[in-house]
């Protein structure tokens, strides 16, 4: 017997099962079935395409047994089965990043812990919420010696030689007295046809029938009553997603979400479609009511399987779908693939990029659909997968309009949000020019931005773009139909001849201060100018374009962040409003000093307003004392 201690996280896992509040222990049934139902396929797939398993008998199945006396519920099955490395990997180790993801979302609390695994099944440990020793008797295919896995989830498992007919692997949980409800067949068989009901492969329980009292014409018993144990298939063993829409019930498709997602919570919503013609093939995309764990991982598992007339492919290839609609949960069957159909081939298969292509435009179709029924649940799904939806601006340029009309925004001149559709009726139709701002800062600091005065002066609408992606993707949306998308720093306004000669009469009058404000800071911005679109504030940033560091930083954010190099400060302009008391009072003094001073404040005030940090937070702390000093 060999004796293996779990890593940390698993200890972390495990602890929280056993001690779990959690009130729907059930799913722990699920976690196994599913489990089974995995090996089952891997064993399917291997066995059609693969000579060296082509001589294994396979013959499908899950098995339930229950044994009263000794209190124990045993699930087995006909699958790959593991051998001694796989029972370390797979049961001592974590694997997925979803595992990890859960963990990370653990906070010490065990009520609001326990409350996670609803949301995560944290599959084959959910079996220690209900049992005190777990024991996995198993054989891999292809390989003569079975092997007995044991824990009481104390930080320890043992490994050990065992014997056992035929491949697969059977757990038995040895039940806590307080979970004997889970030796009851009716209990088990319910809980089957909740979650399990369409798992492609039956699943067989010892049932006790009862047989009723035989009796003559005149009502005499000849025979007593008695009751009979028979093995049945308690599922219906039929791939869902093969059935017609019309023969499924709303309660069977969330069903097979719980089975397929490992999600106590039901979905928003879900797209069943099958395509006949050229290419055959069957979809059946769930959207989950909230975001996977590991959703914002680079690690981050899947959730769409692929399957070949039923036979199952792989649930962990990130190609199938786009990264931007990650959170599906789902099936794709084709008919029209190879069964040993490599990764490799299928990135670059023909067949399989038509039927991605057509499901993606399927999933924004229907988007678009719920979008304008449902609000209410239009607005569920937004707020848990919008960010996650923009990421399809720069990797899908193809469906980039339709991506576009799914978003929702928040403008200048009003506190709804809108999406684009609406907010280009009230655009100018003699510019055709949408105009946005975007920061990584809060929706109110944005709105407050002095960049916006001149739009707050003449009446026109912007989308206020707050979210730290949007400062990603925007740059590269450049239009929306006949409408250009433009930065409000790089807006341009007609002015009158006579609007024009008054701004070179003021920027003259202002040349003085500009070139004392100029020497002052030096370095630290790029040049300082007179501006007119400034209303309220005295002084703004505007980036200068022309700066051969802002076009080299560019150029290596499109090179996915300079491969390393250190992209280069980029100096700003800083933009001042002669208009403003403070700027005008300025521009009428003779003290340098007090020039000095006040061009590093209304600088890093400028900054402030970008949502930028101070570089010299005392340096802007003695300034600021010295001034008003001097106005006291």
């Amino acid at each position: 017997m060999a004796k293996h201690q779990f890593q940390t996280e698993i200890n972390q896992l495990l602890q929280l099962m056993i001690h779990s509040l959690y009130s729907n222990k059930e799913i722990f049934l699920r976690e196994l079935v599913s489990n089974a139902s995995d090996a089952l396929d891997k064993l399917n797939m291997l066995h059609l395409t693969d000579d060296a398993y082509k001589g294994i008998a396979f013959t499908p199945r899950v098995d339930i047994a229950i044994d009263k006396e000794a209190k124990t519920l045993t699930v087995s099955d006909t699958g790959i089965g593991m051998n001694d490395e796989d029972l370390v990997a797979h049961l001592g180790t974590i694997a997925k990043s979803g595992t990890k993801a859960f963990l990370e979302n653990l906070s010490g609390d065990a009520k609001k812990d326990s409350q996670l695994i609803g949301q995560f099944g944290v599959g084959f440990y959910a079996a220690f919420m209900v049992a005190d020793k777990i024991e996995v008797v198993t054989k891999k295919a292809g390989e003569e010696q079975a092997y007995k896995w044991i824990s009481a989830g104390d930080g320890e498992f043992d490994i050990e030689p065992a014997e056992k007919e035929g491949n697969g692997t059977s757990i038995t949980l040895f039940l806590k007295d307080e979970d004997e409800e889970f030796l009851e067949t009716y209990r088990i068989e319910n809980i089957i046809k909740k979650y399990s009901n369409h798992i492609p492969f039956p699943i067989f329980m010892d049932k006790e029938n009862f047989i009723p009292a035989e009796r003559d014409d005149e009502g005499n018993e000849t025979k007593p009553s008695s009751t009979e144990i028979k093995n049945e298939q308690i599922n219906k063993a039929s791939a869902l997603w093969t059935l017609s829409k019309s023969d499924i019930s709303d309660d069977e498709y969330k069903e097979f979400y719980s089975s397929l997602s490992h999600d106590s919570g039901e979905p928003i919503t879900w797209l069943h479609h099958k395509a006949e013609g050229a290419i055959e093939y069957t979809t059946l995309f769930y959207i989950p009511s909230k975001a996977p764990m590991d959703l914002y991982r680079v690690d981050y598992q899947p959730g769409v399987k692929l399957y070949i007339n039923r036979v199952f492919i792989t649930d962990d290839d990130k190609e199938l779908m786009p990264t931007y609609l990650r959170f599906l949960r789902g099936v794709i069957d084709s008919a029209d693939l190879p069964l040993n159909v490599s990764r490799e081939i299928l990135q670059s298969n023909p067949v399989m990029n038509k039927i991605q292509n057509a499901s993606v435009k399927k999933v924004l179709s229907e988007l678009a659909k719920l979008k304008k029924k449902d609000a209410e649940k239009y607005d569920a799904f937004y707020s848990e997968f919008g960010n996650v939806i923009k990421e399809g601006l720069y990797s899908d340029f193809g469906n980039r309009e339709k991506i576009l009309e799914l978003l929702k925004f928040n403008t200048l001149n009003s506190n709804e949000q809108t999406d684009i559709e609406s907010f280009v009726t009230k655009v100018d139709e003699t510019k055709k020019e949408i105009y946005y701002i975007s920061g990584k800062m809060s929706l109110q600091m944005l709105k407050n931005s002095p960049q916006l005065e001149r739009f707050k002066a003449k009446g026109i609408d912007v989308l206020i773009l707050n979210d730290e992606i949007d400062t990603i993707v925007f740059p590269m949306v450049t239009e929306y139909k006949e409408y250009k998308f433009v930065n409000v720093s790089d807006a341009q306004f007609e002015e009158s001849e006579e609007e024009k000669k008054a701004d070179e009469e003021t920027a003259k009058a202002f040349e003085s201060l500009v070139g004392a404000m100029t020497e002052a800071l030096g370095d630290k911005v790029s040049k300082v100018e007179v501006t007119t679109d400034l209303t309220d504030s005295p002084v703004c940033l505007k980036i200068d374009k022309e700066d051969p560091n802002y076009q080299m930083a560019q150029m290596m954010k499109q090179m996915g962040g300079g491969m390393g190099m250190e992209i280069p400060d980029i100096k700003p302009i800083l933009q001042i409003n002669p208009k403003h008391e403070l700027l005008e009072k300025l521009n009428g003094t003779s003290d340098v000093n007090l020039v000095n001073d006040a061009a590093f404040v209304l600088l890093d005030q400028a900054k402030l307003f970008e949502g930028a940090e101070l570089d010299d937070t005392a340096g802007f702390i003695a300034r600021m004392n010295r001034i008003m000093s001097k106005a006291l």
